[in-house]
C-alpha cells in the first residue's frame, strides 16, 4: 500500500490529508517511480489554495526524484530501465506520494554523481532559471537585471547562474537576513523592499531603467516592475507569491516605452522530449561545474506536508524545502 498527500477541497494547509492508496501497474508509456525526495514549490500552494484550480480531489506535487520500479508496455523506451535513478517535473500533479506513475517521455535520467535530494531541490527551479535567463530573455555579460525575491529557491539559483554569465544583478528581498543570502549568491546590489522604494533605487542605479525584470512576487511588485524597465524592456512575470497581478491596460505598455510582458511556464518551454533533455542537460552542466549549489533549507516527512506549506508561505525560508517519503 502506498501513501499520498491529497486535497478534497481548496483552502489552508489544513486541507492537506495524508492517506493510503493502491497504485496500479504502469500502463503503456508509463513507469512506476519510487520516490526518494519530493520538491515543494510555490505552485503546490497555488494548487492547494485554488489560485490555480485542479479537478478535486487531487494529489499535489509536480517534482520528484527516485528510482524506476517497473516499466509498462512501451512503443518507445527512451533507453530507460528498471532500477534506474530518474527525476521529473509534471504538469499533472501527483508527486506528493511514496510512488507515482509517470509518462516515460517526461523522465530524466540522473547522472551518477547527482544525488536524488539535489535533483529534487534543483530540477524544477533550475530548469525554470535556464528558461528565464537563456531563452525568455538571453541575458548578456554586464547587462543589468532586476530579480525579485532573490533569496528564495529560484532566486538563489538565478543569482548563481546570472553571476556566472557576468550580469549586474539588482536583487530585492524582504529582510536583512535575506539580503546577506542574496549578496552571498552573487547580487551586485540588494534592495530590502520593506524599507526602501525599489523603483527609486533602480532608477538611481540605472536612470534609463533595466532591460529585464524577473518578477515572481506578482500583485505587490507588478506595477513597480514596469516602472523599472528601460524602453523596449521586458517584464517576465513567473509567479504570484503576493497574489495575482492587477489587470493590465495595453496602452500602459506603449506609454512606458513600448514594453513587453510575458508570462512563461516551464512546460511551454519543455514541450518536447528534446527540449526537456536539453534544458536538464544545461542544468546538470551548471551543477557539475559548481556554479549552482542548491541549498535545502528544510526537510519534512511526507506526512507533514502541511508544515512544509506553512514554512514556504511564511516567506521566512531561504532555499529549497523537500518532502522525504
Amino acid at each position: 500500500m502506498e501513501h499520498r498527500v491529497r486535497i478534497a477541497q481548496n483552502g489552508s494547509p489544513d486541507v492537506l490529508a495524508y492517506e493510503s492508496f493502491h497504485l496500479p501497474v504502469p500502463g503503456a508509456g508509463e513507469a512506476r517511480v519510487r520516490h526518494r525526495a519530493i520538491g515543494v514549490n510555490l505552485i503546490d500552494t497555488y494548487h492547494r489554495s485554488g489560485l490555480y484550480p485542479l479537478p478535486l480531489p487531487a494529489t499535489l506535487g509536480v517534482e520528484a526524484a527516485g528510482v524506476i520500479e517497473a516499466l509498462g508496455p512501451q512503443s518507445v523506451d527512451f533507453g530507460l530501465k528498471e532500477g534506474q535513478r530518474v527525476a521529473y517535473t509534471s504538469q499533472k500533479p501527483g508527486a506528493y506520494s511514496t510512488a507515482n506513475l509517470v509518462p516515460t517521455e517526461r523522465l530524466i535520467p540522473l547522472p551518477e554523481d547527482l544525488p536524488e535530494e539535489v535533483a529534487a531541490a534543483a530540477l524544477l527551479k533550475g530548469m525554470t532559471v535556464d528558461m528565464l535567463v537563456r531563452r525568455v530573455h538571453a541575458v548578456k555579460f554586464a547587462e543589468p537585471v532586476l530579480f525579485h525575491a532573490a533569496a528564495g529557491g529560484v532566486g538563489q539559483l538565478a543569482l548563481q547562474w546570472l553571476s556566472d554569465i557576468g550580469a549586474k544583478v539588482i536583487a530585492t528581498v524582504g529582510t536583512d537576513e535575506k539580503a546577506v543570502v542574496a549578496k552571498r549568491h552573487g547580487a551586485e546590489h540588494v534592495i530590502v523592499y520593506t524599507r526602501e522604494d525599489f523603483k527609486a533605487r533602480v532608477r538611481e542605479l540605472y536612470p534609463e531603467g533595466v532591460p529585464v525584470v524577473y518578477d515572481s512576487v506578482g500583485k505587490s511588485t507588478f506595477e513597480g516592475s514596469l516602472d523599472c524597465l528601460a524602453v523596449r524592456g521586458m517584464l517576465v512575470s513567473f509567479g504570484n507569491a503576493s497574489g495575482k497581478p492587477p489587470p493590465l491596460e495595453l496602452g500602459t505598455l506603449a506609454a512606458k516605452g513600448s514594453l513587453f510582458v510575458t508570462r512563461p511556464t516551464l512546460f511551454s518551454y519543455t514541450r518536447t522530449r528534446e527540449e526537456l533533455l536539453e534544458s536538464s542537460a544545461a542544468l546538470f552542466v551548471m551543477l557539475r561545474k559548481g556554479v549552482l549549489a542548491p541549498a535545502v533549507s528544510e526537510r519534512f516527512p511526507l506526512a507533514e506536508a502541511a508544515a512544509a506549506h506553512r514554512a514556504l508561505e511564511s516567506r521566512k525560508t531561504t532555499g529549497q524545502i523537500l518532502l522525504i517519503p
